[in-house]
Parts: C-alpha cells; structure tokens; sequence
C-alpha cells in the first residue's frame, strides 16, 4: 500500500458519550480496491463506515479523500454512497423512482435521470420491473435497487453495511459474487462491513478485523487466513480449538514439551515472534486428522494427541469428531474432522500439521 490512498483514515476515535467506540483507527485504501470491515456485534466497524460516510463524526483523527479532509463535509458532499442493511426503500415508490431518487435531489432533468435509471436498471438485471414496488420484489431484487440507487449518483467509494444479511443462503451466495463482479467492473472503491468470515474472504482485495474499536489485523484474505497475528484473530478466523502448551524457542525452533495428550515435537518459528514458556495453541477442525493409533499417523511435521472420541456428527463432506483429550478434571475437548467416521468411545491419534498449528505466548 501507498503511504497515502484514496481514502485515509489517521488517529481516528469516536465516542458516545463516555463510551469509547473505536480507538486510534489508521487505515488507507487504495482507489479501485474492495476492503472488508470484518467482526462481531460491537466491534465498531459500523460505527467506523458511517464515520466514512459523514453520518458520524470523529471525536478526533482525520479522514481525507484524494488528500483533502472531508470530515466536516456533510454526507452528500463526499462523493459517497451507503447501502444500508435494511435497504431503506421508498415503500410508495417503484423501482425506477427509488433508483431515481437521488438524482432528482440533485435537480437533474427527468430526461437524463430516465436514462441513468434505464441504465441501472439493465446493468443490475432490473429490466422490466420499473413499475413495481418494493413490496413486490423478491430479497435479492429489493438489494438490486437499493445498490441501483447508489450507484446511479456515480459514487467514488460504495460503503456496504451488511447488505446480504437478509438474504437467504442461496441468494446471498449469488449475489455476494455479482456485487464483486460489479464492482471490479466499475473499478469503484468499496467498503463492506460484515461478520460474516466467509463472505469477506470471498469478496474483499484486503480484510481488516476489527476488535473493540481496535484493528487487529488488515492483510489479504490468504494472509490473515493463515497468518492470522493475535489469538483473537485466529480464533476469528476459525482456529476454534484452543489448547494450552509450554515449549522452549531455539532459534527458528519452537520445542513443544510433552504434556498428559501429547508427545514432545518441535515445530517451525514460522516468523512469530515466540518466547520461551505456555503458548496458547489453535488450530482449525479441518485442519486435523484423525487415525486409529499413532503409528498410522504420517511422518510429517506438527503435533500429535492421543484421545478418546466422544461424539460424532455429518454437516457434509466430512464426519466431524469431539475428541476429549486427557481424563478427569484436566480433560480438554477439540473438534476433528475425518473422511470416514470413528465411534464414540474410540481411542485416535489427532495430527496438526506445523503449518495449521497457531502459537501465542499467554
């Protein structure tokens, strides 16, 4: 990234109240480029696109577009455009008014807006549904228009907040990619806030997550997938399993002591900056493997447990195993996928290999 984007965001904070929301928020984005605002409930990453977007503004910090700051520019004055959750379509109004809608507030001729409308209408697979009202469209044409609306007033950077949420699966997988197809063809900016760890992945040049007003992480959907820099944001990403470990660092070796489910190993640094001492380990239910006894495990680098099976279930493509590890008090539970069931009360070795193995000192 350019030390200065598009869009840039330096010190920012916001406050209600006495309530911190978000915290020192330094982000630059590149124009043409599609960012995900990643994390859970109250994380702050709505709170930071309608900051974006003027609808907030920072108790401190700055946000500049092309270098000019626009933070005390109204929201109409900042060449941007928000498609709200909800969608917030005129209920009285038919598709070709709602797409309309803002270019008749800018004074445009009736001629010039019924093209621009035609042409959004086309562009978004509306054709012939001019005259209905929202009540008569299906989820997926109700986010059409809404997208419609704000692409028609030639935005320079689309903010997204959640627009797929109230979509069904099926519909959400669709146009999750007709979105990011639109926008690559329009080479427009876009920010799009979402909890939604797959979609982000699927849709965004760059993620950032967000935590308690924090980044905790920005990179490419490969680099915080599998390089992920917290516990927090492995966790996030799907390294659920969570065991604790103590080990010793030897240069670019990291010796993982035995413990009551697991052998000694050592396992690549892999360019974390491990000490000495307990690590908190995570990895990904798919990324183990289960096998019988540990003698058919592959010699391969990682770690292995020895456990017993205690439950077993089918979400498709795979069976996945609760598998408790150690016995009485001190027993621990993780989930481990296999392509063949194992039953309950089975002993398995699991085997991560080094590279699905997250470590963080505690």
């Amino acid at each position: 990234m350019d030390e200065v984007g598009f869009l840039q965001l330096q010190g920012v904070a916001s406050r209600y109240g006495a309530t911190q929301v978000l915290k020192d928020i330094d982000l630059s984005i590149e124009k043409g480029e599609f960012v995900a605002l990643l994390g859970s409930s109250g994380c702050g990453k709505t709170t930071l696109l309608r900051l974006i977007a003027g609808f907030n503004s920072p108790s401190s910090g700055t946000v500049r577009v092309r270098s000019r700051d626009v933070a005390h520019l109204p929201p109409d004055k900042r060449g941007m455009a928000l498609v709200f959750q909800s969608y917030a379509l005129w209920p009285h109004m038919t598709v070709a008014q709602n797409i309309g809608y803002g270019l008749k507030l800018k004074g445009m001729p009736r001629a010039q807006i019924a093209e621009k409308v035609s042409a959004m209408q086309a562009l978004l697979g509306l054709g012939g549904l001019e005259a209905r009202k929202p009540a008569a469209l299906s989820g997926g044409q109700r986010q059409r228009v809404a997208l419609g609306r704000a692409l028609a007033i030639d935005p320079e950077i689309l903010l997204l907040d959640e627009p797929l949420s109230n979509l069904d699966a099926r519909i959400r997988l669709t146009v999750r990619h007709e979105l990011r197809a639109l926008q690559k063809r329009l080479g427009i900016t876009a920010i799009h806030v979402t909890h939604d760890r797959e979609e982000a992945m699927v849709m965004a040049d760059r993620i950032v997550i967000l935590d308690a007003g924090r980044i905790a992480q920005e990179g490419t959907p490969e680099e915080v997938f599998n390089r992920p820099a917290s516990s927090f944001v492995a966790a996030f990403m799907g390294a659920e399993n969570v065991l604790t470990l103590d080990g010793t660092r030897d240069g670019e070796t990291f010796a993982i002591a035995a413990g009551p489910a697991n052998a000694a190993t050592a396992v690549p640094v892999g360019g974390r900056p491990l000490v000495s001492g307990t690590v908190e380990a995570r990895f990904r239910p798919e990324a183990a493997r289960l096998y019988p006894d540990a003698q058919s495990v592959p010699d391969a680098a990682g770690i292995v447990f020895h456990g017993t099976v205690a439950a077993v279930s089918y979400p498709g493509g795979h069976w996945r195993h609760v598998v408790m590890l150690g016995l009485g008090e001190n027993h621990s539970e993780i989930l481990a996928d296999a392509d063949r069931s194992f039953a309950p009360g089975e002993r398995v070795a699991v085997h991560v290999p080094a590279d699905a193995l997250f470590l963080f000192n505690t």
